[in-house]
């Protein structure tokens, strides 16, 4: 866990704002005011993926970026699970402290299961969706035999070698690396203050156990019990404003199965396609992002 007033050299200057209503001590950044933008990060980040979102977003409305259970500011418990449905409660009980109503979700990454899942679930909260490199699930029946991805791939072969625990149980260390593996492009973003706040919420094993069982989850299936307990009120998420903006170098969610499944939920909704970004499209073009978010938000 990331020391509560550490803005690395300045990079990351919000004030830290804590909560203990999903029964750990949970970070979120809170800036601005008006309808709630709440910005929700995957696999290894945290929030510090949104730096460059928050200054401008919030000059209009009021900015929530939760860092999930295992990552960033947040506590690492070790006596809970890390599975889709518990990240969604975390996120419920967030909402439900905050009070957020007329919510547009930010979504990335897990932040697509995530988000998405809690909005079935709570459809009266929610407003608009904004999909970033992100799948919302349920959204389309999925091919057979769809070819998995290299970042699964990757994780597949650990698993298999009982190696990924020790893997990306030093994620502190080669943090950057997982990054290229899933699909991050924009190198000159790199610097030593940039490695030091991706890898300063892994300092030992036990602080890597989210970033481990994030893919997990995944790989393993555990996520489709949830899913399909809500599977029907996907399709009630179409009638909600969204936009979609997909980096094509993303190693981690296939983009053309990504553009795929959002199209089939909101087939007149807007697609930017960003074809040198990557999954962590954020870090990649936030000059581009950012004012179309704005756009949306405006607009809808």
């Amino acid at each position: 866990m990331i020391p509560a007033d550490e803005t690395f050299d300045g990079t990351f200057p919000f004030e830290p704002h804590f909560t203990d209503a999903p029964g750990f001590r949970m970070h979120y950044v809170d800036e601005g005011e008006g309808e709630p933008v709440v910005l929700l990060h995957g696999e290894p980040t945290w929030g510090y993926l949104y730096r460059n979102f928050i200054p401008g977003l919030s000059e209009t409305n009021r900015v929530i970026v939760p860092d999930h259970m295992g990552f960033g500011k947040s506590e690492t418990p070790q006596d809970r699970e890390y599975t889709l449905r518990t990240h969604v409660g975390n996120l419920a009980a967030l909402i439900e402290e905050l009070d957020l109503r007329d919510i547009t979700f930010v979504m990335q990454d897990w932040g697509g299961p995530m988000g998405s899942q809690y909005a079935v679930r709570n459809l009266d909260r929610v407003k608009r969706m904004c999909v970033l490199n992100t799948i919302i699930p349920g959204s389309r029946r999925e091919p057979p035999n769809a070819p998995v991805s290299p970042w699964f791939q990757w994780i597949g072969k650990h698993h298999e070698a009982g190696t990924l625990h020790e893997t990306l149980g030093h994620l502190g260390s080669h943090v950057l690396s997982v990054m290229k593996i899933i699909g991050f492009e924009n190198s000159e973003a790199v610097d030593d203050t940039w490695i030091r706040a991706y890898s300063a919420p892994f300092p030992d094993k036990e602080s890597c156990i989210g970033a481990i069982e994030f893919p997990l989850d995944a790989y393993l299936g555990r996520t489709r019990d949830f899913i399909f307990e809500e599977i029907a009120a996907v399709q009630e998420l179409a009638s909600m404003p969204a936009m979609m903006v997909e980096g094509m170098q993303d190693h981690a969610i296939d983009p053309e199965r990504a553009i795929g499944g959002f199209q089939a939920l909101y087939p007149d909704a807007p697609v930017t396609v960003l074809p040198n970004a990557g999954h962590f499209c954020q870090e990649d073009a936030p000059e581009i992002i950012v004012p179309l978010i704005s756009q949306f938000l405006r607009l809808t």
